[in-house]
């Protein structure tokens, strides 16, 4: 019996020398982390665009997202079309271009806009949104068949209820 109690100590005093090490090591990793730039995290511009494109889409009112002469060439169809970004480090400013549907209010748009962006980039990233320009590029009027598209799925489009406000 007395072996086996010897055995649960040298398991119990091994157990402890694994967790110190663990315990010293990231206590030494950590050290050297936050001691050099060489392993801080970046961020790039495109992931930030990302963060704010996910935002932007839950924003009721947006026709789509314009973008420059770039972006057409490019012909890249995704969440960060329209989106500027600049990243110091610390800081971002973006620039987001946007098409609104008729009937959207343009300021409670651009607002949301703001406030969405600003949160997730934020939240999600840890860095400083020190601005959020929002650009309208045009405003969208819908088509015959975009209507009858929307009202075959029992829709109802900004430009109806905005002209339904004037009644």
């Amino acid at each position: 019996m007395a072996k086996k109690g010897n055995d649960d100590n040298a398991q119990d005093k091994k157990q402890e020398e694994k967790l110190e090490k663990v315990q010293n090591f990231e206590t030494d990793e950590r050290e050297d982390i936050s001691a050099t730039d060489e392993n801080a995290v970046q961020i790039s511009d495109e992931a930030i665009a990302m963060y704010a494109g996910i935002a932007i889409s839950k924003v009721r009112g947006i026709y789509d997202k314009a973008g420059g002469f770039k972006e057409v060439f490019k012909s890249k169809k995704n969440l960060t079309k329209g989106i500027r970004v600049e990243n110091n480090g610390k800081s971002v400013k973006l620039d987001v271009n946007i098409i609104v549907e008729y009937g959207a209010r343009i300021p409670d748009v651009a607002f949301e806009i703001q406030t969405l962006v600003k949160k997730s980039i934020e939240s999600m990233t840890g860095l400083i949104v020190d601005e959020v320009n929002v650009h309208i590029q045009g405003v969208h009027a819908l088509s015959q068949k975009e209507r009858l598209e929307m009202e075959k799925n029992g829709e109802q489009s900004l430009e109806e209820e905005y002209d339904g406000d004037e009644e």
